[in-house]
């Protein structure tokens, strides 16, 4: 193996430049002007028993917050309509992407 190949090496045996990180699962996100988005799924979590989704758009930097109801293979996902709910919300997941950040 040349200087080169061992500079490629990455240790998954493929020998290639890549970066391993963990690759996340994405969505597509339909918007009212039918337009669709992808987004990476930054994790599903509760909220006084209710479920919530955060989302995180490809081409932006902004965190999307949704309701998140999942009947077997259907997932169907729902605005967040009172600010008191939103931010108690808002607060948990940055309460965990927090502690994740900590953990790493």
């Amino acid at each position: 193996m040349s200087e080169k190949d061992k500079e490629l090496e990455c240790g998954c045996g493929c020998g290639c430049d890549h970066d391993h990180e963990e690759e996340m699962d994405t969505m597509f996100l339909t918007l009212d002007d039918d337009t669709e988005v992808e987004c990476g799924i930054l994790g599903v979590f509760e909220v006084e028993g209710k479920e919530y989704i955060a989302l995180l758009p490809i081409t932006d930097e902004t965190v999307l917050i949704y309701e998140y109801k999942e009947e077997g293979e259907e997932i169907e996902l729902g605005l967040i309509e009172s600010d008191e709910e939103f931010d108690k919300v808002s607060e948990a997941f940055y309460a965990l992407y927090d502690e994740e950040e900590e953990e790493e």
